[in-house]
């Protein structure tokens, strides 16, 4: 099992400068956890996501499929003319927008807990809990390749950047 050093810091201010001096060092920071967003956290980590296109594509899925009903059930099914109007207006251009919303929103939600593997009754194990009140906690993976000399480096490095507790767990908090 892969061992993990973790940093528990008090300040998420302190965090950023310590991230930022891990990697100036040339430690590879696995992860930070936190307990809520820390702006700038993602482009430090270098970290990817593809969520926002695939929030755009689940919208774009949801015009196409709700204009479709709407056009559908106005105009083919069961067409009804009011005051000489036209059967196929932008009456319904509101109707849309919200259901656009909607759907995007929806799928995104869903395709979250899919990829994090979140389900009702799934134990979590967490190394901090605290993470998740008020602590934040910086995690880089401990390898085969590390030496004592490199893991006492790195745990000077996170008391030096303002680090209140440092330890070694073996929980995989990713699974």
């Amino acid at each position: 099992m892969r061992t993990n050093i973790l940093g528990i810091y008090d300040d998420e201010d302190v965090v950023l400068k310590a991230v930022d001096k891990l990697q100036d060092n040339g430690v590879k920071v696995a992860d930070v956890m936190s307990p809520f967003p820390i702006h700038g956290i993602f482009e430090k980590l270098n970290l990817k996501t593809r969520m926002p296109l695939a929030t755009f594509l689940y919208g774009t899925f949801g015009v196409i499929v709700v204009f479709a009903f709407l056009y559908w059930t106005s105009v083919v099914s069961y067409p009804l003319k009011f005051g000489g109007k036209p059967l196929n207006t932008l009456s319904f251009i509101i109707i849309i927008f919200v259901l656009t919303i909607f759907i995007g929103t929806l799928f995104t939600f869903l395709t979250y807990f899919i990829r994090e593997k979140m389900y009702p009754g799934k134990e979590v194990t967490l190394p901090v809990p605290e993470s998740t009140n008020d602590k934040f906690v910086i995690v880089v993976s401990k390898t085969e390749e590390m030496t004592d000399m490199d893991v006492k480096n790195i745990n000077k490095l996170m008391k030096e950047s303002g680090a209140v507790e440092i330890k070694e767990s073996d929980v995989n908090y990713n699974s």
